[in-house]
């Protein structure tokens, strides 16, 4: 079971929806990065369950970083963090012990592991409670990012049929931050919740789209044939849970466009740099970075655990059977899928940074610690919740 990703900056998962701990396992960070408990708890926030419009789940996700830091400074070992489940409620789930639920992984691990091997609760491994391993290694991956002036940010662009027609610039979609439903205005953070209020009132769902947008990124980062930037950050946006598709720039558009429409000029600033006039590639050609804003989208199906009944197979008389899942589902999860997906991206970006040397492999001096930590702070107090 694969539960790594990353060549230079490796993330490690583990952990299950009702295990005693989910946490995280990040090697290849360079000694003297400044990292406390308290950066993990900061992005983890944005992603925490038993907020409004989204999983009533009701976990404190502290996190304990139980390796790798001494004095507030990375050491260059692996850092190891936890967090414990302390909201699982299992009972919740007795149903499913016989009843997989569609549109889950339920059958697929069935099929694979053996219904005997199946952690039916909450989805265990499948589970989207994974996805706060992932925060935490995005959480260590911005902070690196920040040495070389990168950042990432992420906003919902829709949901179901409603969608942000706007162009989002990068400041915008860090606004997102600000509103519940990681919306980029109020207008659309209005919109947005009265649709996700709706989905609670009928026991439904909707999928949604996510964009990423990665600001200060370093030209020339990726490779033009299997390591390409974009092939990297496909694997890892679709390694999320309900994920199912990915694009970048113009995306699926350019399939129905003319050259002529889809060709992007190439200008000059006064100081001589060449750039694209429009950044129609999403800031990626020929799998490199062509140092324009990075721009990634991400689909995410409807949640499938629905209060409305679906049909499946009970599996202990392999008759036909009906379930109502009742429990602390998002009725929308990529509300919550816009931390995960900026993790993601920022986690890719620090990879390539640390093979490039854009990011020292082995030692962060305490002068650059300091300045990133500088900017780190003044982070964390813009966008306080």
């Amino acid at each position: 079971m694969g539960s790594s990703i990353g060549r230079h900056l490796i993330l490690t998962t583990f952990g299950e929806s009702a295990s005693r701990y989910v946490g995280a396992v990040v090697d290849g960070i360079p000694a003297g990065l400044p990292l406390t408990e308290e950066d993990l708890r900061f992005e983890l926030g944005f992603r925490r369950t038993g907020r409004k419009l989204v999983s009533g789940r009701r976990e404190d996700d502290i996190p304990e970083i139980v390796s790798g830091v001494y004095n507030g400074y990375t050491t260059g070992s692996p850092v190891a963090v936890t967090v414990r489940n302390s909201d699982a409620q299992p009972l919740l789930y007795k149903d499913v012990s016989h009843l997989p639920r569609p549109g889950h992984a339920d059958l697929a691990f069935i099929m694979k592991y053996g219904r005997e091997n199946w952690d039916y609760v909450g989805g265990g491994r499948s589970s989207a409670r994974e996805t706060l391993s992932r925060v935490i290694g995005g959480a260590i991956a911005k902070k690196l990012l920040m040495m070389a002036g990168t950042q990432v940010a992420a906003y919902l662009k829709s949901i179901g049929g409603t969608v942000d027609q706007g162009t989002a610039a990068f400041t915008e979609a860090m606004k997102s931050k600000h509103f519940p439903t990681r919306a980029r205005s109020s207008e659309m953070d209005a919109e947005f919740s009265k649709i996700i209020n709706r989905l609670f009132s009928d026991g439904d769902s909707a999928g949604g789209i996510v964009e990423v947008i990665a600001s200060g990124v370093i030209p020339g980062i990726g490779d033009p044939v299997f390591w390409k930037i974009k092939s990297a950050l496909a694997s890892a946006i679709m390694s999320m849970p309900a994920a199912t598709g990915f694009e970048y720039g113009l995306g699926f558009r350019a399939a129905s466009m003319k050259g002529s429409e889809a060709s992007d000029s190439i200008v000059g600033d006064s100081s001589g740099n060449l750039r694209l006039e429009k950044n129609l590639s999403g800031g990626i050609l020929g799998g490199i970075a062509t140092g324009s804003d990075i721009v990634v989208r991400c689909a995410f199906k409807p949640t499938s655990s629905i209060r409305k009944p679906s049909t499946t197979v009970d599996l202990d008389t392999m008759e036909p059977g009906s379930i109502s899942v009742v429990g602390r589902h998002d009725p929308v999860v990529a509300v919550r899928g816009v931390s995960v997906a900026e993790a993601m991206v920022a986690l890719v970006l620090a990879d390539y940074y640390l093979y490039e040397g854009i990011i020292p492999a082995s030692r962060i001096s305490r002068r650059v610690a300091e300045e990133m930590e500088g900017k780190w702070k003044a982070y964390m107090k813009e966008y306080a919740q």
